[in-house]
């Protein structure tokens, strides 16, 4: 029986500890696309009550994750051809502004933070550990967005990065995505918001070409 650790059901809200490890599983491939998610079912493997997995349901639901079916509930989403490129469309407005944002704003504290990221990174892929480096890769476009500091793009950034973080699990070269996000840090840490809207627009584009036709 999968239940949330102990410390973390003390330090967050249940929903939140199911949402994250139930988006997990859908990064790493545990629930494909079309897979059915059961309130019940999920509410008896992490031994909590049905609420708690009914909020946790409607969060991956607004970030994309979960598609609502009249006939079968929740349902893991995929994404079209369309949907990707409409996905990339709006990473390339917001994310670029993002960098943009955070090459002016950016504390010697946050560069740090950003740098720490992408070392953990390097670590996890040293162990062998995959999973984690695309956790670590995903959260460096979080904290940009944080550093940014701008509530606006936050907003609109946020119902998207559930299927954002999934579009970043389908990197194959990790090593060089890390190198990637190195070169954007180093944009950034420059405090040249030019240079940093340019490199992010590189950065985006680079893996727009490379993407799969489908998801």
């Amino acid at each position: 029986m999968a239940q949330p650790a102990e410390e973390s059901q003390r330090e967050r809200p249940l929903r939140e500890v199911i949402r994250d490890t139930l988006r997990s599983r859908i990064f790493e491939g545990h629930y494909a696309p079309g897979t059915r998610l059961i309130e019940r079912d999920l509410a008896s493997e992490f031994n909590v009550s049905r609420l708690p997995v009914r909020e946790a349901l409607r969060m991956l639901a607004q970030e994309g994750l979960l598609a609502e079916r009249a006939s079968r509930g929740s349902v893991v989403a995929g994404l079209s051809e369309k949907d990707v490129e409409d996905l990339f469309d709006v990473r390339l407005s917001l994310e670029v502004l993002a960098c943009r944002l955070a090459a002016q704003r950016a504390t010697p504290e946050d560069i740090e933070r950003l740098e720490a990221l992408l070392d953990r990174a390097t670590d996890a892929l040293a162990r062998g550990s995959i999973n984690e480096a695309h956790r670590e890769n995903s959260e460096f476009h979080d904290e940009v967005t944080r550093i940014a500091d701008n509530g606006f793009l936050r907003t609109a950034l946020e119902p998207l990065q559930g299927r954002m973080h999934w579009l970043f699990r389908h990197v194959t070269d990790l090593p060089e995505l890390v190198q990637e996000h190195r070169d954007l840090l180093a944009a950034i840490a420059s405090g040249d918001p030019e240079r940093a809207a340019e490199q992010s627009a590189h950065h985006i584009g680079k893996y727009r070409q490379q993407y799969p036709d489908t998801v």
